[in-house]
């Protein structure tokens, strides 16, 4: 894959180990963009790479700026020894309050994260070309990671969510567009459930969490005894607070973390 035109940041110019980029994308029919971070330092040896998703209301930066998740990595690589790896931090490709990560009729945004993302993050930095990748995301990014990596469990080595919306139904309890504005062309099940279950054999390891005090809360739970029911691994935790950068930024560690057990395999 190739883009008509691709832009990078100088480097140092956005911050140590930042790169922001803006990419013509062929799935979104339009230009959108993507901060990279690669931790100062790593000289040498693939990086396995992640993408973060964002929720509603947000854009490439959310991730970066207001949960610090670069800082977070760098925290754990200092204390904890976890290996060294690049973050994608893409925009959602702009659509309303949210796109949901989804094939609408006038752009693909599910083959942006899953098809378009690495090829800039592979043109970013060379050595994530043919490393493990990892998707993770926050609400309706939870969403997009659970269902798209349930739909591509060849191309995600480990999958993890936080405070997910579960289905595309919940989106209407966030967003100002109504159901039919999204004018979805989708073949795959809406569901992450029905998705996981339509390729139970083949997931790669997955986890979510959600708050306590998060009105997703029962959703997730539901999520969880669903897939208990059917007999499909995974890891489910609940913590204190709610819906808020604070859960997610504390919790993004757990993410790094259970991606970091992945490669250990």
């Amino acid at each position: 894959m190739s883009f008509r035109t691709i832009e990078f940041s100088p480097p140092g110019a956005a911050g140590e180990g930042i790169t922001h980029c803006t990419v013509k994308s062929a799935a979104l029919r339009r230009r959108a963009d993507i901060t990279f971070y690669v931790p100062p330092g790593v000289e040498s040896g693939e990086l396995p790479l992640v993408i973060l998703l964002h929720g509603v209301y947000g854009s490439h930066w959310a991730w970066l700026h207001k949960a610090g998740a670069n800082k977070v990595l760098d925290r754990l690589m200092r204390e904890e020894k976890l290996p060294p790896m690049m973050l994608a931090m893409p925009s959602d490709g702009l659509w309303g309050d949210g796109s949901g990560y989804l094939r609408h009729r006038d752009a693909d945004y599910a083959a942006w994260i899953v098809e378009e993302v690495p090829e800039a993050a592979v043109q970013a930095d060379l050595r994530c070309d043919s490393n493990p990748k990892f998707i993770c995301g926050l609400s309706m990014g939870g969403y997009g990671a659970l269902r798209l990596g349930a739909l591509n469990p060849r191309k995600f080595a480990g999958i993890s969510a936080h405070s997910s919306i579960t289905d595309v139904t919940q989106m209407q309890d966030f967003v100002e567009e109504s159901a039919a504005e999204f004018d979805l062309v989708e073949t795959e099940p809406l569901s992450v459930f029905e998705c996981m279950k339509l390729n139970a054999s083949r997931l790669p390891p997955f986890r979510f969490d959600c708050g306590v005090a998060d009105p997703l809360l029962e959703h997730n739970r539901k999520l969880h005894h669903d897939l208990q029911a059917e007999g499909i691994p995974h890891i489910y935790e609940e913590f204190p607070l709610d819906h808020c950068w604070p859960y997610w930024s504390e919790h993004l560690a757990d993410s790094l973390r259970f991606f970091g057990s992945c490669l250990a395999v």
